[in-house]
């Protein structure tokens, strides 16, 4: 599989004819192999195109210095590649992961503002102590408040934890999360996320992106609380599209205008606490074999 790693990372570096990362991924998806599609836009000749070769060759020297670092690279086309990520139109080429990787993670995504109220704090570690101990992963975005409080509450009742980063995984945004990444790295079940090169910087664009994956990768998304213009308010709207249930606390709903707007949209449900999220909780438990529709259906009774 090596090989097809490299023709993958080598195929996004060199985009032949401009095709964007979307449409090469949609054609190694359609190939069932990366090295095909390389091999179309790179046929074998006798003697071997430089540039080409020079694309595989700093592919598969990458690949070697992330794995001396720890990090694991998953191609779309790997059976670990997580399976829901396959049904939203962000699917990424390819994952870094640093942890233990579950290709059926059975999660919800707890997100919410960087500057929480302590009552959001307060809520965030009650939810995301209930969803553990109910056996389902925490999924956030291991920024500042309301994501680091529910990383923390899983992992301090010995429950698994999934971050989604918006940097590479060699990076750590906020620097005063650094300890809780590697915390999540090392607590034997939990997992780190980036569908960013390893070295990749902080850009705004990238936590949207994030978002994004937080919402294919769970069963539903909670916003516990978020200002107007918060990625927790995108990344909601991008549930709803996904056909996720989402969970709104009614702190999010009191404070915002965009929140108020989305209480009426299938598949959206407001709580007051975590005890009001176990009836929900049970429905997506119930219910293995889910549709879209039926997903909708799970937060809207």
């Amino acid at each position: 599989m090596n090989h097809e790693h490299a023709a993958l990372i080598a195929l996004l570096r060199t985009g032949p004819n401009g095709l964007s990362w979307r449409k090469l991924t949609e054609q190694v998806l359609e190939s069932g192999s990366a090295r095909d599609v390389w091999d179309h836009f790179n046929p074998p000749q006798l003697i071997p195109s430089p540039q080409g070769e020079a694309a595989l060759s700093s592919a598969e020297a990458d690949l070697a210095a992330w794995a001396r670092n720890g990090v694991r690279f998953i191609s779309v086309l790997d059976k670990v590649f997580p399976q829901r990520l396959l049904d939203i139109v962000q699917t990424p080429p390819f994952l870094f992961a640093q942890g233990v990787v579950d290709t059926d993670d059975l999660g919800v995504s707890v997100v919410g503002s960087r500057t929480a109220s302590p009552r959001g704090l307060e809520v965030a570690t009650n939810i995301a102590t209930y969803l553990a101990g109910e056996g389902l992963t925490v999924i956030s975005g291991l920024a500042a408040g309301i994501d680091a409080a529910a990383h923390r509450a899983a992992l301090g009742v010995g429950g698994r934890t999934v971050a989604f980063i918006g940097t590479g995984c060699l990076r750590t945004y906020p620097a005063q999360n650094r300890g809780l990444h590697e915390q999540i790295i090392s607590s034997g079940n939990g997992l780190v996320l980036s569908q960013f090169w390893p070295d990749a910087p902080i850009q705004k664009q990238n936590f949207l992106m994030r978002n994004a994956l937080m919402s294919g990768y769970g069963l539903a998304t909670i916003v516990v609380e978020a200002g107007e213009l918060s990625g927790a308010r995108a990344q909601a709207r991008m549930a709803v599209e996904h056909g996720r249930p989402v969970i709104l606390t009614d702190l999010v709903v009191h404070s915002t205008e965009w929140a108020r707007a989305l209480v009426d949209r299938p598949g959206v449900s407001v709580v007051s606490g975590w005890r009001d999220i176990g009836p929900i909780v049970e429905r997506i438990r119930s219910e293995p074999q889910r549709t879209d529709e039926a997903l909708r259906q799970l937060a809207h009774p």
